[in-house]
């Protein structure tokens, strides 16, 4: 009899593990269709875009679509539901209409996915050979560190691309530093001119000081310092980025709240999705470690979304139910 037991709790042991295998191995999506993505073209929306997209087809089961298009034309397809998700939303450089879609009942914020920087930066070996070169009120008297090709009796700030938002606060700034009479603002035609200047002055040892923000694939793969701004004024940020703010006075600039967004429908068809969304938020120094490995090794997007999911466990495993963590690590041995 007492064999016969432990025959039996054997049996019932195996039967449990095998229902729970049996669990992890077979998911049921909650919809019958594929989840659509808005890929906006930009490297850590696709890095995300591409992370969410495994745990969703591996972890839930679901069939998964992107839909590639810029920002705005991303947004107007999220409200009209040809894609369900906005993986990342920089609501701030877009406020109206994101106000608007939020009042409309078209689209819900369901999670924050990471806090956003910008700022003024130069190269360790820059700030190496000036020490005394720390914050951007340190520039001043300076210029001739930085010296403009076209205008050498200037120095040369690389800002951002022609027609960003982000020039606004680049020319306020110089403005509130007082910084104008002594340096020029190159402002390049394309984010990809901007990035392919300041590689080559990186490679050439070049003195240069510019415009970027995080997280990208430059950040994470130059050795970079960012000059020091005051404490935030919300006041004389607010008035930054106004391109015709009339007294521009120092302040610092606050990291953006990133967000994701879905279709209302969506959220009302599939909340164990909408749930693993919500979770999601990544440490912003992350995303640019990841963009950065994935730049010197050459990875195309998808590599690189694989090797976050093999690194760094502690934190997706935190999205999701230990079900659907164990269907994805499942999957990722077996890659």
């Amino acid at each position: 009899m007492h064999i016969k037991r432990i025959l039996a709790a054997t049996s019932l042991a195996a039967g449990a593990m095998f229902s729970l295998n049996a669990h992890a191995e077979t998911p049921t999506c909650e919809l019958d269709r594929p989840i659509k993505f808005g890929g906006m073209n930009w490297e850590s929306n696709l890095l995300i875009v591409d992370i969410e997209r495994y745990i969703v087809e591996h972890g839930y089961g679901c069939k998964t679509d992107v839909e590639p298009g810029d920002t705005l034309p991303m947004f107007a397809a999220l409200q009209r539901g040809d894609v369900d998700i906005n993986a990342e939303v920089w609501s701030t450089q877009m406020q109206k209409a994101w106000d608007e879609a939020i009042a409309e009942g078209k689209i819900k914020q369901i999670g924050e996915v990471f806090s956003g920087t910008d700022g003024w930066y130069i190269p360790r070996y820059t700030a190496e050979k000036y020490p005394d070169l720390r914050k951007v009120a340190d520039l001043k008297g300076r210029h001739e560190l930085f010296l403009d090709d076209e205008e050498p009796t200037k120095g040369r700030l690389y800002g951002c691309a022609v027609g960003w938002t982000c020039g606004n606060l680049s020319a306020n700034l110089i403005k509130a530093f007082k910084l104008q009479d002594e340096y020029l603002v190159y402002s390049p035609g394309s984010s990809a001119s901007q990035r392919a200047a300041i590689t080559s002055a990186y490679k050439r040892k070049k003195d240069i000081v510019f415009y970027y923000w995080t997280p990208t694939s430059l950040a994470g793969s130059l050795d970079l310092v960012k000059l020091e701004l005051p404490p935030v004024d919300e006041k004389a940020l607010e008035c930054f980025k106004d391109a015709q703010c009339a007294d521009p006075q120092p302040t610092g600039i606050a990291p953006y709240t990133v967000k994701t967004a879905v279709n209302v429908k969506f959220a009302d068809s599939a909340p164990q999705l909408i749930a693993f969304l919500a979770k999601i938020n990544f440490p912003e120094k992350t995303v640019t470690e990841v963009l950065g490995h994935m730049e010197n090794e050459g990875m195309e997007v998808e590599e690189a979304a694989l090797y976050f999911l093999k690194t760094h466990p502690d934190l997706w495993t935190k999205w999701v139910p230990a079900d659907v963590a164990e269907r994805v690590r499942n999957k990722l041995a077996a890659s």
